[in-house]
């Protein structure tokens, strides 16, 4: 039925159309705070991996996912002054409505963004998100969590907002990628572009206040897993907590999910939810 709806809806800004929302949709809301920006997730493992895929975190069941959109994906290669660029691109490479990068975190590539069977079909959710609704994916692969890393992914950034003037912007980072979208947050070339920052599973950065997209308000979302040992879930909601009290009135949201773990976030998080929040702050 989503399908057959139509692909882009403009009203006093852009929203996304539904993709297999009934699938996504959170299992279930044990809490919320400040105003909704705060939500704790039920989660459970037995049920949103074991119950989810054919092959527990390898392959998701056949009905979260559309691989039709692999038409429109390739795997290109962008030159630049800090080197070559390998990438996923997903949908319009020219007069896109919206941009969506995804960064992978220590040990990923390029490949684990448009990997359509695993996280349980969740960037296959967002390929075909982006795809239905004039937007275009991204999800490079980088050399470093570094100045190198960042220089590489300001490039991508620059090169694909050149071919779509005024498209949205979001960056999303997965694990260590956060050092990257914190670093992107910094650079005055980038953060005017940027409407909005995802944070999965990741880390925090207390630089982020003296930021060009602190500055301009740019949305940053969090999700965070309860047990995750990598990032405690207590840090980086204290982090969350500091934006707003340095900065009253600052779009920032945190999803809680209650017993994930570090991956969590990369599953289970409502693409689409978040980033219609999103561009509904566009200003």
């Amino acid at each position: 039925m989503a399908l057959a709806m139509p692909s882009l809806v403009l009203a006093d800004g852009l929203t996304l159309a539904p993709f297999k929302d009934d699938l996504f949709a959170y299992p279930g809301v044990l809490s919320s705070g400040d105003g909704g920006a705060y939500t704790v997730v039920d989660y459970r493992e037995m049920r949103d991996i074991n119950a989810r895929d054919e092959i527990p975190e390898r392959r998701v069941r056949g009905q979260y996912i559309s691989t039709s959109v692999r038409s429109v994906q390739q795997d290109l290669v962008l030159k630049t002054d800090s080197g070559d660029v390998r990438h996923f691109a997903v949908g319009k490479q020219q007069g896109a409505k919206m941009i969506v990068i995804y960064l992978h975190g220590q040990g990923g590539s390029r490949k684990q963004g448009v990997d359509d069977f695993t996280f349980g079909g969740n960037f296959n959710r967002v390929k075909n998100l982006m795809a239905e609704n004039g937007g275009l994916y991204l999800s490079p692969d980088f050399p470093d969590f570094g100045d190198k890393g960042a220089a590489q992914i300001a490039a991508l950034i620059s090169h694909y907002a050149q071919q779509s003037p005024g498209a949205s912007v979001f960056v999303a980072c997965g694990s260590m990628g956060g050092a990257l979208c914190w670093k992107l947050a910094a650079d005055k070339t980038v953060a005017p572009r940027l409407s909005g920052l995802l944070l999965l599973g990741s880390l925090w950065d207390e630089d982020f206040f003296a930021s060009a997209a602190f500055k301009r308000k740019v949305p940053v979302f969090f999700g965070q897993g309860s047990h995750d040992i990598v990032f405690p879930v207590e840090k980086q909601e204290a982090f969350f907590r500091s934006i707003s009290a340095k900065s009253p009135g600052y779009p920032t949201r945190f999803v809680r999910f209650e017993t994930g773990t570090h991956g969590t976030p990369i599953r289970m998080t409502d693409w689409r939810g978040v980033l219609n929040w999103m561009l509904s702050l566009k200003r």
